[in-house]
């Protein structure tokens, strides 16, 4: 069995990413309540949540966590995150065994049995945001959401994946027109916010490598994108730089709901 993943969940009102591989399963981030994400598992074939090795959490807000603490109590699960994000989680997950508890700092590499997880730092209004790279067999996955922009560093890190779960947050008119309050929209629109659908089209345009077969637009606003804009504008924008849209270069929608399929990377 080589590098698999399931998006399980990813918008605005929970997120969660299944990775496995022969002989590591992780879980990243468990921003639903624990029944749903026990649903979540069974509708994608993910194995038993008692079977996991870890859970990885990407930062503190509450579409990310919502799960975590009933989770890592109820299976008995290691879980890991940095020690500014483990400080701003304090109250709001409950008690975790403190023999549950593992740093993962920012900027690292951790081995989980045949796979290595690599941290790297986002730019988003949390303690201190980090998404990951997977690596298994020569093959990597990324997952970047949460972030205002895409830096340099962010690109050097994680160019020339084989698979990219990517944000696309937001249409900027829709943005613009919505019910938002000024301050939110500056929020979202801000460098410690969330990327649009053009900006993401823009910043794959950096990432993607010859390897490259298949990206996940994630973490839409229920709000202030929809599935078939988002694709649109994100195809719109790797077609004008020359890249085709097909079967050796996929692009898939995800879903607040209703995970992925459980593919190989």
């Amino acid at each position: 069995m080589s590098l698999q993943f399931s998006v399980l969940a990813s918008g605005s009102t929970g997120n969660a990413i299944y990775v496995e591989t022969g002989k590591s399963r992780l879980l990243v981030d468990a921003g639903l309540s624990a029944k749903q994400m026990k649903l979540l598992f069974e509708k994608a074939s993910c194995c038993e949540l008692d079977q996991l090795d870890g859970i990885l959490v990407t930062h503190e807000h509450s579409d990310h966590i919502k799960g975590l603490g009933v989770l890592a109590r109820k299976y008995k699960l290691p879980v890991y995150a940095n020690a500014k994000t483990w400080k701003a989680m304090n109250g709001l997950i409950g008690e975790v065994d403190s023999e549950q508890k593992f740093e993962f700092e920012m900027e690292s590499v951790k081995t989980f049995g045949d796979l290595e997880v690599e941290s790297f730092g986002v730019s988003h209004d949390a303690a201190e945001p980090m998404f990951y790279v997977f690596h298994h067999e020569g093959k990597k996955l990324t997952l970047m959401t949460d972030t205002g922009y895409v830096s340099d560093r962010m690109k050097g890190i994680t160019k020339h994946s084989d698979a990219f779960v990517m944000e696309s947050n937001h249409d900027i008119n829709m943005l613009m027109m919505g019910r938002y309050p000024w301050n939110i929209k500056r929020r979202i629109l801000g460098d410690h916010g969330h990327i649009s659908n053009e900006d993401c089209g823009y910043a794959l345009n950096d990432l993607i490598g010859d390897q490259t077969k298949r990206i996940y637009l994630a973490h839409l606003s229920k709000d202030n994108n929809m599935k078939d804009i988002a694709h649109l504008a994100v195809k719109q924008t790797l077609e004008s730089k020359g890249f085709v849209i097909g079967e050796d270069l996929q692009l898939h929608h995800t879903d607040a709901t209703e995970p992925t399929e459980l593919v190989l990377v």
